[in-house]
């Protein structure tokens, strides 16, 4: 059995939570160390238990905790190289012996998880999302992925829980305050997923057997929970899948989660 929560997952911040039997990993930890461990004890999950922390790209909103959670619990940080070299000034001196880089789109294992860091779209060095695998269950954790291409699909499909970005809803994008540059670099191929795009996603993912979408790294300026929510549940519905039936859908809060899922 894997279990997941969300210790936060916005613009502002992402860090989550993988756990196996007495273990657990994180994945990104754009927070405060201090938030993040306050986050682990909500769910009464001992940091001292984390194994490591699974860096998916360089930017601040997915690394800002991570040197300092490295360096006070002796936790060893996983990256590809290009992400390790684009962000090892922002996170300060990393032991050594907790440096640990992965291949993209190559499987790896850890504690009898089966990891695998498959290649995304988005404007960093070199992206990943991840899947994680004991052999009975599977869970995903997709975002920043600027659109959805065949090895997202590939990769993403048969997880029983999948973390699905719905980032922002386009019109409000458009509208709204950003300069023309931001909005360009939201909307383009490697920006961030629509709540439409999520939706048309989240289709494809519940005919291959998720059961659980959780709608993750929603913009504060962007989106809201429930026009998130509304937008991918519509596209179900049109579809003739009903959530609550056939999809256990939930927008992640913006900030500490309240919900520790297991599968």
């Amino acid at each position: 059995m894997l279990k997941y929560t969300s210790i936060a997952s916005s613009s502002s911040g992402n860090c989550h939570y993988i756990g196996y039997k007495e273990k657990g990993i994180l994945v990104d930890a754009g927070l405060s160390g201090k938030k993040i461990k306050e986050g682990l004890d909500k769910f009464d999950i001992k940091i001292e238990n984390i194994v490591a922390i699974l860096i998916s790209h360089e930017h601040t909103d997915h690394i800002k905790g991570a040197g300092i959670l490295s360096r006070r619990y002796d936790i060893p940080i996983y990256a590809n190289q290009k992400t390790f070299d684009a962000m090892k000034e922002k996170i300060g001196c990393i032991h050594e012996k907790n440096i640990k880089i992965f291949q993209t789109d190559k499987k790896f294992e850890i504690d009898d998880i089966q990891i695998t860091p498959f290649s995304i779209h988005h404007d960093a060095k070199d992206p990943v999302a991840f899947t994680f695998d004991t052999g009975n269950t599977k869970i995903s954790i997709a975002t920043d992925l600027g659109y959805v291409c065949e090895n997202i699909k590939k990769n993403v499909c048969s997880s029983k829980l999948v973390v699905l970005e719905s980032n922002h809803d386009v019109e409000m994008v458009k509208m709204g305050p950003y300069p023309y540059s931001l909005k360009k670099r939201v909307l383009s191929k490697k920006g961030h997923l629509s709540n439409e795009d999520a939706g048309k996603f989240a289709l494809d993912l519940v005919k291959t057997g998720t059961e659980k979408i959780l709608l993750a790294h929603l913009s504060k300026e962007n989106n809201f929970p429930d026009l998130a929510f509304e937008t991918v549940n519509s596209i179900l519905k049109m579809n003739n899948i009903q959530v609550g039936k056939d999809v256990n859908l939930k927008v992640l809060d913006k900030d500490i989660s309240s919900n520790l899922y297991a599968v």
